[in-house]
């Protein structure tokens, strides 16, 4: 995973996306997640993951985002920082399957984003802007750059 989003700075730590997202998809409940670096004001950026439970699990979604935060912490450690876990339908991706983790960030930091041509479905970025809001981030105005 060399990808420049793959680094997350913060609080003079550099932590892998990768290593986080590793935790998060063992667990038996995840069927696919993305971690993505946001702003912090005291920390400079914080990780925070979306997850995709897996079809026909019938765990408590707030029971598994505390599993996922104690898992992150014992296997990455606490320098990792991760708080904050959303869980969603889907995760927005290109036709080949890439996920879009830059457009995710830019919609939890609140910030204009361009719909990229190669998006599967528009409509899930919509979907997507309201589980970071469900977490504290995300202002309800950000939206598609015009």
């Amino acid at each position: 995973m060399g990808r420049i989003d793959d680094t997350i700075n913060g609080a003079g730590h550099r932590l892998s996306s990768g290593s986080i997202e590793e935790v998060l998809a063992a667990h038996p409940s995840v069927a696919e997640c993305a971690v993505i670096a946001v702003a912090d004001d005291l920390k400079g950026s914080v990780p925070i993951g979306l997850v995709v439970m897996k079809s026909g699990v019938r765990q408590d979604q707030e029971d598994l985002c505390r599993e996922l935060i104690t898992k992150v912490r014992e296997e990455v450690g606490p320098v990792a920082v991760f708080k904050r876990v959303a869980v969603v339908d889907r995760l927005p991706k290109t036709r080949s399957g890439k996920i879009l983790r830059a457009v995710m960030r830019r919609i939890a930091d609140s910030q204009a984003y361009q719909t990229p041509a190669t998006i599967d479905d528009p409509g899930i970025l919509e979907e997507i802007r309201k589980a970071p809001q469900g977490i504290g981030y995300a202002a309800a105005q950000s939206g598609p750059a015009r």
